[in-house]
């Protein structure tokens, strides 16, 4: 077995976000609007397992998705350092994210570290 890593890698979050776009209604949305046919060629999805085209992708017209850019501002906003998160309970969670000049924690609401 190979030593666990101490971040998320990115291939799983590349795999968590296809999921959420291969799921998405938008996707649904576009395959629903041209009846699951392709949109150069006329082809049609099927189901059954021997055919023309058994799954239609779907095609950004604007580009290709950067997934460079992508997996940047999700270590920067989301999976940062842990030294720069805080557990919180819900109540707490709520209150400090409502703040207008944003998620500050007074000190008195910071954890003192334990002595050993």
């Amino acid at each position: 077995m190979g030593k666990k890593l101490p971040y998320t890698p990115n291939s799983q979050i590349v795999s968590a976000l296809r999921t959420v776009w291969m799921r998405s209604r938008e996707r649904g949305e576009a395959l629903r609007n041209t009846g699951n046919t392709c949109s150069n060629c006329r082809v049609k999805q099927s189901k059954a397992k021997i055919s023309e085209c058994r799954v239609m992708e779907v095609h950004h017209l604007h580009g290709h998705v950067n997934w460079g850019r992508i997996l940047k501002v999700i270590r920067e906003e989301l999976l940062c350092d842990p030294k720069e998160l805080a557990p919180l309970c819900p109540d707490c969670h709520k209150c400090l994210d409502g703040r207008q000049h944003g998620p500050i924690m007074p000190p008195e609401h910071r954890l003192k570290p334990e002595k050993p």
